[in-house]
Order: structure tokens, then C-alpha cells, then sequence
């Protein structure tokens, strides 16, 4: 794989980008055989890939000496002392991955300050990679070539495309999507949704869950913001990571920064 075009670049993206490429590479194997599925204790799906992709996530962060928060793995919470961690998704979009729709991802992210300041998402079945760092821009390598990608300038919430999930939409999150006008909207997996807005192929993604995870927004946060659109939860307030506890407690929102407070406004006012 090309190198990506950033010139101030830390050693840390290309370890993360391998580590995605690599991932991703052997959960498209398991993917295209025969695999085995089983249930966590909070009855969320866990498959062979889940497992496969950490272990080889682990073994190549590994090289950098950050400590994992990882969905996959025990948090003995020694990371909490931290001031620089590795926070991974080594499968997003588990039920995505079962049902065989091909959207799901490798989520890596390096968090300094509780800030992610590196993120990178493997979409392993288009052989695809977002990747992102502070300050330098957001990138998508595909077809064998990295460019630069941004959010759109629309600002009309009726002209707006709307992303959300497959799998766990709720009532209360459409009749929202209805009340703000947006009429075009579309069901996608996982991180991928981030990945569209990033991409300027959408504008929207709302989710009130508190259901999702440090590690299920990370490495989104870090792309989004550097694409040039916005990642707050539900209320406008800022997300932080590498806390005690990992939930994202009032929901997510992501746009591409204009239509932001709009939304945000509009939330206040249902609560």
C-alpha cells in the first residue's frame, strides 16, 4: 500500500494503517468460509473474526508500547493513568459481518488527552482505509490511491442525507430524522456512516442510544473532525475518552459541522 500523503506524519498512522490493512485482510478469510458464532454475556454477537482481528491488532500496536483499550479484551483500567492510548474496535459491525451485507470495519484510534488525535477505519470488503491525524487533513485510500476527503457545505436540513444503523434504529431516532425535515435517508453498518459524512456522500448520522462505546466512536471522532464536520453527543457537549466508564451516555451526533446546532436545537427541544 502506498504511503499516505502526510508530510508531518507520527509513526503511529502508518502502525495503525497496518494493523487495519492486516486485520482486515484476515477477517475477508473467515468472512468467505465457514465460521462459528457466539454470544457475549450482554448477548451482543462475537464470531471467530472478532478474535482473529485483535489478536493481530494487538500484536502490531504492540510495537509502539501504548496501552489497548480494546472491546474485545478485559479492561483492567491501568489505562486510566495513561496520558497516550490505543482504543480498537477489532470488528465493527459484527451483526453486519454475520448477515453478510459487507459493511463492516477495523476501528484503531490513538487517544492523547483524552482527545483522539489518530484515526483509522479498514472496510476490508471494498479494500478500503479512512484514515485521519491532528491537524492534517482526512484521507481514503482506494483503488490503490489515497485523496484527501471533506464533508459537503449544505446547510439546508430538507436538502440533507441522513445515515443510520441497520440493526439498532429506533422509533424515537426516525420520528426525529421526520421532524427535522430530512427525507432522504438511508440504513447503513457500522462506522461506515462516519465514513460516508467524512466523504461528503452524507450529512447526518443521529443516534440517542447509550449503548455505544468508547471503541465504536474513536477513530470516527478523530476522521470527522479532520473531513471538517463535527462528532458531539446528542446535546452538543464535546466527547471525551479514556474514562472510567466507557459509554457514550446521551447518544452520538455527527454532521458536517453547518447543520450541528440546528440539529442540537431541535433535540433540546423534544427533552
Amino acid at each position: 500500500m502506498k504511503n499516505i500523503p502526510i508530510l508531518d506524519k507520527m509513526p503511529e498512522l502508518d502502525v495503525a494503517i497496518e494493523a487495519a490493512y492486516e486485520a482486515g485482510n484476515s477477517i475477508l478469510e473467515i468472512y468467505k468460509s465457514k465460521y462459528e458464532t457466539f454470544t457475549k454475556s450482554d448477548d451482543s454477537p462475537i464470531t471467530e473474526a472478532d478474535l482473529k482481528s485483535n489478536e493481530i491488532i494487538k500484536t502490531i500496536l504492540s510495537k509502539t508500547n501504548h496501552k489497548i483499550l480494546s472491546e474485545e479484551d478485559k479492561d483492567d483500567q491501568k489505562r486510566l493513568s495513561e496520558e497516550i492510548i490505543w482504543i480498537v474496535d477489532p470488528l465493527d459491525g459484527t451483526s453486519d459481518f454475520i448477515d453478510k451485507t459487507g459493511e463492516f470495519t477495523v476501528m484503531i484510534a490513538l487517544i492523547k488527552n483524552k482527545k483522539p488525535i489518530i484515526g483509522v477505519i479498514g472496510w476490508p470488503t471494498e479494500k478500503t482505509i479512512f484514515a485521519a491525524q491532528k491537524g492534517c487533513g482526512a484521507f481514503k485510500f482506494s483503488e490503490g490511491k489515497w485523496k484527501e476527503i471533506s464533508v459537503t457545505k449544505i446547510s439546508e436540513l430538507s436538502k440533507c442525507k441522513a445515515v443510520g444503523s441497520r440493526h439498532h434504529l429506533s422509533e424515537k431516532e426516525k420520528m426525529f430524522i421526520k421532524k427535522l425535515g430530512i427525507k432522504n435517508f438511508t440504513s447503513i453498518g457500522s462506522s461506515l456512516k462516519v465514513g460516508k459524512i467524512s466523504s461528503g456522500e452524507a450529512e447526518a448520522y443521529i443516534t440517542t442510544t447509550d449503548k455505544m462505546k468508547e471503541w465504536d466512536s474513536a477513530a470516527s471522532y478523530c476522521l470527522i473532525s479532520e473531513a471538517g464536520g463535527k462528532m458531539t453527543d446528542m446535546s452538543g457537549n464535546d466527547i471525551t475518552y479514556n474514562n472510567k466508564i466507557v459509554n457514550h451516555k446521551n447518544g452520538i451526533l455527527v454532521t458536517n459541522g453547518i447543520i450541528h446546532d440546528q440539529i442540537v436545537k431541535e433535540f433540546k427541544k423534544l427533552n
